[in-house]
This record gives structure tokens, C-alpha cells and sequence, in this order.
């Protein structure tokens, strides 16, 4: 070809325009006539021609779009000069040179010059004979050389008779098995005697390499081209039998599916006599109906249909077929394109968190962070946080404000005591009652793919032989696997990356590793008796007088009362406790205003023992450490911060030490830790070493129903040693936090914040802690330090200059 497309698309468009057959048959006359009269000049203009070869006898249209090869054609045309069309050995190179061209080619005539309207040429040439190149004389304005012909080769024979017997029944066949070629073609199979002129027009038409065809053009006996073409010819016989065997097989099948389809119009005939084709005609209809409207996958959309055909087959008392209405159901009920708008107004985000909650000012930064990527990324992925904090603190409650501050849903499940996975994936559809997991459902119910969806009390999800919930969260957690998280009932991908998961849990460490990789912590750390205060008066107090029908003008609760029943009745982290104790005074009110003692009531603080009974907590710390032996310690629980007394006494004995009030090992380590430090600097302390053989030391830590771990005790359990030993008792205002090691150094500890307000509603003003664990304290709140001393030690000694009183 004379372009870059292809010749078969140039054939194509040929057709289109002229009687390619009429041109044929001219060519086949014109060659007989001019057999033997042929005379090719000894020089003439060359056309390069891309992925083709031109053989005589033939005619073939070209498509003329190179400047020299229009040149050519306008010099040749009017003249009806013979020319020489020669393949090029790469069709990619757009002006070839005498390097780039075969030395033997075809010489032509132009039968028709057509004129297209981009441009082009469109030509129709006739193959005459075979020439040589000898020499190449000039390439501007088009290529010339001189040339000679190249003589045919043909010795009639039997064989060679035979062998054109042969060509032609095969070239008939697949004539007639190719659909695209006229029937016209095995007459003039037939009308061909010459073998040289047989074996030249079934090349032209074999699908074969170019470098084949070039080879066969180059071949001067007819023969042996003939024996190529045979064999080219039962190749693409074998190719052709073959696609016809499978083409019957598809009708076949074709076929088969019809009959069944009046097979299934008889069946509904039936069932329509006997009234039940109507109503199962609209139920399937109804469900193709919700496949299509649900706007799933293209992979689900196939399977849901695949089922639903099934469903269409069985007969409604088979027991398949309430399982397969069953899934099809759920399939197209859940939100699978339905999704609710993010509210991207900050401002507005920012008001209803801080209506709704009273501080917690790190975890509103963040979801306001999210809202305004989400609003600059509408694509970003969603996060995957945990907040962490004793109960009480809001964490429940600020999910619910979350969702609303985004205007999305918001779903909630309890994972405490969750212990069988499919709970959370589903159950196959091969078990009797089998339903997706909770993570779908919920889903389904709230309606949309992109709600706050709460994942509660995620450190006491369970663990036995029906599975680990916790590891089937990894991929509903991990951001860059949920977008395909597969149910094994549905058994097909959901994507769940434009959902918000909220964890929450207490404590931390009974969560794996792997899963607390997936989130982002956010710590809520228990409340202030001023945060406490804040609260009660903006969201406790109004919340239970709607509750109890107490309006503002029938009970009035003082603020000293409130703080009264911080300090006295509710000695917790967070609020829960308080707003009970509140409740509780609000049904007194409400008994009195009932029985109609009363029309508005104002509490004071002297009323609380009249309401609430005796205070349940009193200042204990004078009287617990006002003898030798007794230490204040900080310790961190799920339930937010707490003071433990570690009380010690000595016994006669040798030299044991006795631990007691179900205490973990890792206590226990401490205490050992710590006898240990102050045997080994007993003169250090100017204590006798004589008296750590003649005594046995019992550390007891009160509260003994209650399990205690930790290495945070470290040097209060030291302190309190010291203290007996020493004989002079520890300063009753100090309290303290910290891990001891063999060499007396004191390691940093966590929960500081829950540690302090533990030791602020205790009493104690002077808190001593690690050095190292500064930086953690100048970031509490500053409620949380008012009135507070802090003094940070490295060493166990250090302890002892603060809290051991001077004598």
C-alpha cells in the first residue's frame, strides 16, 4: 500500500466505488492477448508499495498519498506508461530509497484514476509481468531504474496437471466456506489454464507473511509456486473447517436455547391455566425491575441476574427457592450508589459539636480537619478512628453529634461479648437461616453507603472456636481493602470506603496490634469538677427535668449543690454516675410537687443527706496515711484515674517478702523491685541491714476484690517500705506515679491526666511523677493543674526528700 492503513480497509473502500470483478476478468483477457507480445521498456518509474506485493495477471486498487508516488502517477496516466510496483521491506519508513525495496517486482498499467475528497489517489492497476531491477538511476522527482523481465518457468507435465487439480478443488473449498468471497471467484478458478497466471491469483489472495509472498513472486517456476500455494492453501482450509465446526456448534446451541425459551412460554402457558403464572410473571418481574434500579456493580448486577434466571427455573415449593429470593433480596436492598451529601459549612459543623459537647477539644479539631479535606478531596478516603477513654466521657454521644454535624446516618452496634465472626461477615448462603453480617445489615436499615457507623466496646469483643471477630475487622478498617469488602453471604465486594467507623474502648491493650494499627487513637481523658459542673448545668440538669416534667420554674439546683454532689456521691471519670444522682433528685422533687407539698423547689447543698442519704465518699487520706508503712499511689483503670494505698508491715521472720490484695505479676515485679532497691542502699537511707533478716515485709494493696496490675506503683511501693523502715510516716497531701528499676531509677507512665484529676478529687495537692513524663503534664488542662503542685524525680531518693515527712 501507498498509506500507512491497511490493505484490507483499501480493498473495503474500493468496493464501494467500482466492479472490482469486471476488473478482474479485463485483466485475466489482457493478459492472454498480450501473451507473448509484451515488450517492457528497459526503464521505468518505480511505486513503492507498503505490506503488499502486486503479481501478474492481477488486479489490485492502491491508494496514492505520498508526494512522489502522485508525481508517478500523474507522469504515467496520461501516457499509459508501463510502470514497476516493488514491496518494501519495512512499511514503516515513509520515503524509501533503492535499499529499502525487493529487487523484483511486478510491472503494471493503470486501468482507472480515482479522485477522493481528502486529497488522495485512488488507482485500479493490472500486474502484466515480472521484471528485475538492475540498477536504480535516478530517485527525484520519483524513483526510475532500468530493469528487465523475468522469464516464467512451466514444463507441463502429469504432475504439474495434477497438481493444478488439486489447487483448484482446494481454493473452490474455501471459496465456499468463506463468507466474504463472491462465488465468482470458482469460475474464474476455472477459466485459468495457465499454471504460472493459477499460481500468481491464489497468491494474491493467501494469507500469508509478507516476506512468503515476496518469495513466491520471486520463484520463476510455476511448479514449485504451485506446491506453495497448495500447502498455503490446506492450511487455511484446516483453519476455516474448524471455524465453521465451531460456528455450528454455536448455532446448535443457539438453537437449544430457543427451544427451551418455548419450552418456558408453554411452561407459563401452564401455569397460567392453573392461576399461578401471573403472579410469579410479576414477581420476577418486580425483582428484575429492583436490580436494575439498584444501581449495583457491573459483576454484581451479572450475578444477581444469573440467580435470578435460576430462581425462574425452580418450581416455588423447591427449598432453593426461598434461599435464592432470600439473596435476591438483600442484594438489591442495600445502599449500593445511595449516599447521603456532606454538609461542608465549618462554621456551621463547628456550632453543633460545641452544642452538643462541653470541651473535648482535640477530637472536634479533627473531625473539623476531616470536613475540610473531605470539602477540598470529595474523593479522600474516609478515617478510621478510636476514641479512647473510661466510661461516662461522651464517646457513644459524640458519634451521634459527629453524623450530625456532617449530615450523614449514623449506626451503632455493641461488639461486647461478640465472639462468632460471622457476626461481623455473615454466614454462607449453604447454612439454614444464613444472613449477612452485622456490618451489612446495619447498612441496609440506615439506607445509605456512607454513614458514622459506631463500632462500641471494641476491647471486649470475644475469642473461641467459631472465630476472632476482631481479625474480620481488619478489613472493614483498613482503608485501602474495604473498598471491596466482601460478606460471605453476598459473596460479592461492598465498598465501605465511604463510611466513617468510630471505635471505641476503654483500655487499649486488650485490642490486637494489627487492629489498632488501622486507627487513628484520640484519647478522652475523664473530666474536671469544673468541666463536671459545666456539664451538669448545660446538659444533665435540662435533659432530666424534660424527662421527670420539671420545667426551670420548679426546680432550681444550686451550683454548690451540684459540686457538693461531684465531690460527695459521684467520685467517677466521666458523667454517668452524676446524672443519675441528678435523676435521683429530680424524682424527689417530682414525688413532692406530685403530692402537691411543693410548686417549685430550690436544692441546697445541706439537702443532699436528706435526698441522696450519707456522702459515699469522704476525705480519707489523713487517716490512711497517718502512720509509718503507707504510701498514696496513682493508678490508671478502664474506668478513668483512682488512688490506691500501699500499706506495708513488718512481722518477725527472715527476711521474705509478702505481697497480697490481687495484685498481678507485674506488680508483684515491682514490689520485689523496689525491697530490692532498699536492701541494696539500706546505709544510703541510714537504715540497719541487720533488721531486713530478722523480718518478713507484707505489702498490701486494700480493695482486695479488685484485680491490680501494673509497673505505675513502682516507688510508691518503695516509699511505703521506706516509710515503715524509716518509721515516719509519708506526707498525707502527696501522692505518686511512677516505675522503679533495680537501680533506683523512676521510668515514665501513661494515664497522667486521668492519674492527676484521680488525686485532685482526692485531696492531694502535690503530685509527684517522672521527670520524664514533664512534657505530658504541662499538657493537661489547666482545671486539671489549678491548685496542684508537680514534682518530677529520676531517682527513688528523690522521692523520699518529698514525700517522707521530717521528724
Amino acid at each position: 500500500m501507498d498509506t500507512r492503513q491497511d490493505m484490507e480497509t483499501d480493498k473495503l473502500r474500493m468496493v464501494d466505488i467500482v466492479d472490482i470483478d469486471s476488473y478482474i476478468e479485463e485483466g485475466a483477457a489482457g493478459r492472454k492477448n498480450r501473451k507473448g507480445a509484451f515488450s517492457l521498456p528497459s526503464e521505468i518509474g518505480i511505486l513503492p508499495i507498503r505490506s503488499a506485493v502486486a503479481y501478474p495477471g492481477t488486479v489490485m486498487p492502491l491508494a496514492i498519498g505520498r508526494r512522489r508516488s502522485r508525481r508517478l502517477v500523474e507522469d504515467i496516466v496520461p501516457q499509459e506508461t508501463i510502470f514497476g510496483l516493488i514491496a518494501q521491506k519495512d512499511p514503516e519508513i515513509e520515503e524509501p530509497g533503492p535499499q529499502d525495496l525487493y529487487r523484483i517486482g511486478t510491472a503494471a498499467s493503470v486501468l482507472k484514476v480515482i479522485q477522493m475528497p481528502h486529497g488522495t489517489i485512488n488507482i485500479i492497476v493490472h500486474g502484466i509481468a515480472r521484471f528485475r531491477i538492475l540498477e536504480f538511476v535516478s530517485a527525484r522527482p520519483y524513483l526510475r531504474a532500468r530493469v528487465e523481465l523475468v522469464p516464467v518457468q512451466v514444463r507441463r507435465t502429469k504432475k504439474l496437471a495434477a497438481l493444478m487439480v488439486n489447487v483448484r478443488h482446494a481454493a473452490s473449498r474455501v471459496v465456499s466456506l468463506s463468507p466474504n468471497v463472491p462465488d465468482e471467484a470458482v469460475m474464474l478458478l476455472e477459466n485459468i489454464e495457465d499454471p504460472s497466471g493459477l499460481a500468481d491469483f491464489l497468491a494474491a489472495t493467501l494469507n500469508i507473511p509478507l516476506e512468503e509472498k515476496q518469495a513466491l513472486l520471486e520463484e520463476p517456476d510455476a511448479h514449485k509456486r504451485l506446491e506453495v500455494v497448495s500447502v498455503a492453501l490446506a492450511n487455511q482450509l484446516e483453519v476455516l473447517e474448524l471455524s465453521h465446526k465451531i460456528h455450528n456448534q454455536v448455532r446448535d446451541s443457539i438453537d437449544k436455547s430457543q427451544r427451551e425459551y418455548f419450552l418456558q412460554e408453554e411452561l407459563k402457558a401452564i401455569q397460567a391455566e392453573l392461576g399461578q403464572g401471573d403472579r410469579r410473571s410479576e414477581e420476577l418481574s418486580e425483582l428484575r425491575e429492583k436490580i436494575h434500579k439498584a444501581e449495583m456493580p457491573e459483576m454484581v448486577q451479572k450475578e444477581a441476574l444469573r440467580e435470578l434466571d435460576r430462581l425462574s427455573r425452580i418450581p416455588v415449593a423447591s427449598p432453593d427457592y426461598g434461599v435464592i429470593r432470600t439473596y435476591l433480596d438483600w442484594v438489591c436492598e442495600l445502599p449500593w450508589a445511595k449516599s447521603s451529601v456532606d454538609a461542608f459549612d465549618i462554621n456551621r459543623s463547628e456550632r453543633i459539636l460545641n452544642h452538643d459537647h462541653y470541651g473535648l477539644e482535640k477530637i472536634k479539631r479533627r473531625v473539623l480537619e476531616f470536613l475540610a479535606v473531605r470539602k477540598l478531596n470529595p474523593e479522600g478516603k474516609s478515617p478510621i478512628l478510636c476514641f479512647l477513654g473510661p466510661p461516662g466521657v461522651g464517646k457513644t454521644s459524640l458519634g451521634r453529634s459527629i453524623a450530625r454535624a456532617m449530615h450523614r446516618k449514623f449506626v451503632r452496634i455493641s461488639l461486647g461479648g461478640i465472639r462468632d465472626e460471622a457476626d461481623i461477615r455473615g454466614h454462607r448462603r449453604t447454612y439454614i437461616g444464613a444472613l449477612p453480617g452485622r456490618i451489612l445489615q446495619e447498612l441496609r436499615k440506615c439506607g445509605t453507603r456512607n454513614p458514622v457507623f459506631m463500632l462500641d466496646e471494641m476491647d471486649k469483643i470475644g475469642q473461641d472456636f467459631r472465630g476472632d471477630p476482631a481479625s474480620a475487622l481488619l478489613e472493614v478498617l483498613d482503608p485501602e481493602q474495604n473498598n471491596s469488602f466482601t460478606d460471605h453471604y453476598l459473596d460479592q465486594p461492598f465498598d465501605l470506603s465511604g463510611v466513617m467507623f468510630i471505635g471505641t474502648a476503654n483500655i487499649i491493650e486488650p485490642i490486637p496490634p494489627a487492629l489498632q494499627d488501622r486507627m487513628e487513637t484520640i484519647e478522652l481523658p475523664g473530666y474536671t469538677e469544673r468541666e463536671k459542673l459545666q456539664i451538669a448545668k448545660k446538659y444533665l440538669i435540662p435533659r432530666q427535668l424534660r424527662e421527670h416534667g420539671l420545667g426551670k420554674n420548679k426546680l432550681t439546683i444550686r451550683p454548690e449543690t451540684i459540686e457538693a454532689i461531684i465531690r460527695d456521691y459521684t467520685r467517677e471519670a466521666g458523667v454517668r454516675n452524676l446524672e443519675r444522682t441528678i435523676a435521683s433528685v429530680c424524682r424527689w422533687t417530682a414525688t413532692r410537687i406530685a403530692k402537691g407539698t411543693s410548686r417549685r423547689m430550690t436544692i441546697r447543698k445541706e439537702q443532699l443527706a436528706e435526698i441522696l442519704g450519707a456522702p459515699k465518699y469522704e476525705p480519707e487520706l489523713a487517716i490512711r496515711t497517718a502512720m509509718p508503712g503507707v504510701a498514696t499511689a496513682l493508678a490508671y483503670t478502664a474506668v478513668g484515674g483512682e488512688i490506691l494505698f500501699i500499706e506495708s508491715a513488718a512481722t518477725p521472720g527472715k527476711g521474705q517478702l509478702v505481697l497480697t490484695g490481687q495484685i498481678g505479676d507485674i506488680m508483684k515485679e515491682s514490689a520485689q523491685a523496689a525491697f530490692s532497691v532498699i536492701k541494696a542502699n539500706a546505709d544510703r537511707f541510714k537504715l540497719d541491714a541487720e533488721q531486713f533478716g530478722a523480718h518478713d515485709y507484707h505489702v498490701h494493696v486494700p480493695a482486695g476484690a479488685v484485680p491490680k496490675d501494673g509497673p505505675s506503683a513502682g516507688i510508691a511501693i518503695f516509699t511505703s517500705l521506706a516509710s515503715l523502715l524509716m518509721k515516719r510516716p509519708v506526707r498525707s497531701d502527696v501522692a505518686m506515679t511512677g516505675e522503679i528499676t533495680l537501680k533506683g531509677l523512676v521510668l515514665p507512665v501513661g494515664g497522667l491526666k486521668e492519674k492527676v484529676l484521680a488525686a485532685k478529687r482526692a485531696g492531694v495537692t502535690t503530685v509527684i511523677c517522672p521527670a520524664r513524663n514533664k512534657k505530658h503534664i504541662e499538657e493537661l488542662p489547666r482545671q486539671a493543674r489549678t491548685k496542684m503542685k508537680f514534682a518530677y524525680v529520676k531517682q527513688a531518693d528523690e522521692v523520699l526528700k518529698i514525700a517522707i515527712q521530717s521528724k
